[in-house]
């Protein structure tokens, strides 16, 4: 069962998270904080009971936009501790999951918050506190200066094929497997790169020139610097005033001019079989 500390400066929204986070029969208590400074004064007092004390957390579902310290910040102040609460950012944007994976976030749950999303983060955060409690304790410290240890193994990103048509997506441990035909178009970020379905996005450890390169045959493209499009998924183009830009579902991506005219080319193609 677990403990949890909701941090968000928005009532309403930090409301509706407790009332979720209550309602799953995993969680023992579900408490709020309303700022960084309240979440900060609750986690230590929790660090100084230890996590088997009243006071224990064992797990935080951090909003990112908040006034004065933001969650990425309380983040980096928890990697200090030999035994921090596991990390769940709860947050409105995309931008900064890159930054919350290097902080070693058991999950990124974007807003609005659907249930069954949480439900998911909850699972993730219980499987990883169980891999971590299963683990055999070490030999005995030295005496002398402690250096502050990572209390559970850094959840890494990472992809792989299982079958030429899936792509296997591992977060915190926990493999999906996500069919490369659902995929409607890719978002560079950084050295990662966001896979969108029609279901959500899955941010994957692989640079967007090797997706490129590797789907080149099943029908996706470049169309930006930032982005990789499936043909079949491409529902509008648009010409306004010399730019050219592409529907795919409820998004609207911008084509560079260096990809413009191909781009054309092979949905003329596709249009005339």
């Amino acid at each position: 069962m677990l403990r949890v500390l909701a941090v968000d400066d928005e009532k309403p929204l930090l409301e509706e998270l407790l009332y979720l986070l209550r309602s799953d029969p995993r969680v023992l208590s579900a408490e709020g904080a309303s700022d960084a400074t309240e979440a900060l004064r609750r986690i230590t007092r929790a660090l100084e009971t230890g996590p088997d004390g009243p006071d224990g957390i064992d797990v935080v579902f951090l909003d990112i936009h908040m006034a004065g310290l933001t969650g990425l910040d309380i983040a980096r102040l928890l990697t200090g501790f030999a035994q921090p609460p596991l990390i769940v950012f709860v947050t409105a944007h995309e931008g900064f999951a890159v930054q919350a994976f290097d902080l070693k976030a058991v999950d990124y749950v974007l807003k609005p918050v659907r249930p069954e999303r949480l439900a998911e983060a909850v699972r993730r955060a219980r499987a990883q506190l169980g891999r971590t409690a299963a683990q055999p304790a070490g030999p005995a410290e030295p005496s002398g200066p402690s250096i502050p240890v990572q209390r559970r193994p850094a959840p890494e990103v990472t992809v792989a094929e299982r079958t030429p048509d899936q792509i296997a997506v591992e977060l915190g441990g926990v493999t999906r497997f996500v069919a490369i035909a659902d995929i409607a178009y890719v978002e560079a970020q950084g050295d990662y790169a966001r896979l969108h379905t029609d279901e959500g996005s899955h941010l994957v450890r692989i640079p967007l020139s090797t997706l490129e390169e590797r789907w080149a045959a099943r029908g996706f493209v470049r169309i930006h610097r930032r982005h990789l499009v499936a043909l079949g998924r491409i529902d509008e183009l648009r010409l306004d005033a010399g730019t050219t830009s592409v529907r795919v579902g409820s998004a609207e991506l911008q084509v560079s001019r260096r990809h413009a005219r191909q781009l054309r080319d092979l949905l003329m193609r596709q249009a005339t079989g």
